[in-house]
């Protein structure tokens, strides 16, 4: 199986980081209250994902990311601009 690690952001700037294997749908539930983190602070748009990985590479990643999540290497890793907005 092929995973992608994902960055989905709200109004409010803020930034969920997970792992799956059908993107498009993660987001769904995350918009429609399944995922418990991001039930009331949505509704999120998808803003960057990777590559396909391995499940073990992807849980690398997610985890690089969320320990520099708003810090120089995460918006490197991401190539995202720091004031970058969903409506942006």
């Amino acid at each position: 199986m092929d995973y992608k690690v994902y960055v989905v952001q709200n109004e409010e700037g803020r930034f969920y980081i997970g792992v799956s294997e059908d993107v498009l749908k993660r987001l769904e539930d995350h918009n429609n209250g399944v995922s418990k983190w991001t039930r009331y602070r949505g509704p999120w748009k998808l803003i960057w994902q990777s590559e396909e990985l391995s499940l073990g590479d992807a849980r690398k990643l997610e985890n690089e990311l969320k320990r520099q999540k708003g810090g120089a290497g995460f918006y490197a890793r991401t190539g995202l601009q720091r004031c970058s907005s969903p409506g942006s």
